[in-house]
């Protein structure tokens, strides 16, 4: 439009009807130094408007329409001495954020940024801003590596500054270890313990021993121990058969410095347990009740004291609290009008606790310990789950809610409602376990999935204003 100026260094655009200027506008106007466009009906300037006006030393878009400019507008104006945007109300939202940190820096004067909205900002200058970092970014969970196997449960250990992870795989007979690869940035295969209809892999770190618990449906369930001469996982000791029939959940947990895990038993036969180490081993210490299809245990500290919850097929989930004389567990209490539990997860957020309760039929709940007992804060439909996961990754605190039929939700704690809201559906066929694995700069979600692929989500934060 202008390639036949080449030497203009005044342009005077003003009270015309222009409502957009695009890339490229002024292309060939190499020494331009005054660029009035005042008085139109300016919306919209594309980001790349002024590309080429090295020279430009004064810039006013006075009295236009601009609620919002594209980031990095004025980066090719190295010679910028004056920028007027008076008689505009800009949008200072996340949009904006570029601008106001660009006005801190910039060395041009530039006049006041007047403010339409939002409400709270309404005819105060941009510059007096102050809530961008919050609202202006958000998180996601994008899909990072897909491993081409089914599994049931998924733990994450760290030993010796690295990160792994047991995956139970019940179909192909392995409790696998994958370790994170701080080069090739994914999780590779580290060892493979081998079994029979493996459904949980439970790692438990005592002093510099790794010992992973592999519960098996049949061939009875063992303990196997990181050698460190055979660089493998090699069988440690034996679980007695006569105990564990059908496990279904193995939880760890200290008490007093003491190391213990509990194994949930689900089938009529069995009895939940829990094992203590000695120092050589570990040993049957309390067998917790018999005859009530155990489906998950949960290890919970309520009030200072210890507390394992048992949800189960056959009745409400019970509570027992770790007796300090007799150092065994003695029933407490349950979890009244919650028939069918599948499973009970714990979770803390400002210093609250809650519990998540996973239901395959009807709602699964979500409850709030009031310093008396746990009551219900939220309702969840959740047909065909079999886990409602809660995980955090610094202040964001989600729910993973799984389905047989559909799509799985994730849920995020709304902090000024304080209830969870959808957030994001994934796609994991017949999920079984959620878990949360972090690095040492970055977060992920692993979900194993009992008919497809495992996979492994990535959570991310999205800055809004780019």
């Amino acid at each position: 439009m202008f390639s036949h100026l080449p030497s203009l260094q005044l342009l005077l655009l003003n009270s015309n009807s222009f409502t957009v200027i695009r890339d490229d506008a002024f292309a060939g106007l190499f020494h331009l130094e005054y660029l009035f466009i005042e008085g139109n009906k300016i919306e919209t300037i594309s980001r790349n408007a002024f590309r080429g006006l090295r020279d430009l030393t004064h810039l006013s878009l006075a009295n236009n329409h601009i609620k919002a400019l594209p980031r990095d507008v004025f980066s090719d104006l190295d010679s910028l001495i004056e920028l007027d945007l008076r008689g505009n109300k800009f949008e200072c939202d996340c949009k904006a954020k570029w601008l106001y940190l660009w006005l801190k820096m910039t060395n041009s004067t530039v006049s006041d940024v007047l403010c339409i909205g939002p409400p709270e900002y309404q005819e105060k200058k941009l510059n007096d801003v102050t809530s961008f970092d919050y609202e202006c970014t958000t998180t996601d969970f994008v899909v990072h590596q897909t491993l081409p196997y089914q599994s049931v449960s998924v733990d994450t250990f760290n030993s010796k500054n690295d990160v792994y992870v047991a995956i139970a795989q019940p179909s192909m007979e392995n409790c696998m270890v994958l370790e994170w690869d701080h080069i090739e940035m994914n999780f590779r295969s580290y060892d493979n313990i081998t079994g029979q209809s493996i459904v949980g892999c439970k790692a438990i770190l005592i002093d510099d021993q790794v010992f992973v618990v592999v519960a098996q449906l049949f061939g009875g369930s063992h303990i196997y121990k990181y050698d460190e001469s055979w660089t493998k996982f090699v069988k440690f000791q034996d679980i007695e058969v006569s105990r564990i029939s059908k496990p279904n959940d193995i939880e760890l947990f200290q008490i007093e410095d003491e190391t213990f895990f509990v194994i949930a038993d689900s089938s009529k036969a069995g009895l939940s347990t829990v094992y203590k180490w000695n120092s050589k081993g570990f040993y049957s210490y309390q067998s917790l009740h018999e005859w009530f299809r155990d489906t998950d245990a949960e290890f919970v500290d309520i009030d200072g004291k210890s507390h394992l919850i048992l949800s189960s097929r056959s009745q409400v989930p019970i509570i027992l609290q770790w007796n300090k004389s007799s150092k065994k567990f003695v029933p407490h209490g349950d979890i009244p009008n919650m028939e069918d539990v599948l499973a009970v997860k714990s979770f803390r957020m400002q210093n609250t606790l809650y519990l998540s309760l996973t239901r395959f039929i009807g709602d699964s709940r979500v409850m709030r310990w009031n310093n008396k007992q746990f009551v219900e804060i939220q309702a969840l439909p959740s047909r065909g789950a079999m886990t409602l996961q809660p995980f955090s990754f610094k202040d964001n605190h989600y729910l993973a809610l799984g389905s047989d039929y559909t799509f799985s939700q994730i849920y995020q704690w709304d902090k000024e409602k304080q209830l969870f809201k959808k957030f994001k559906e994934i796609y994991v066929q017949a999920p079984r376990s959620f878990t949360a694995v972090s690095t040492d700069r970055r977060d992920f979600f692993f979900a194993s999935s009992f008919k497809g692929k495992t996979k492994i989500f990535e959570h991310i934060i999205v800055d809004l204003s780019l």
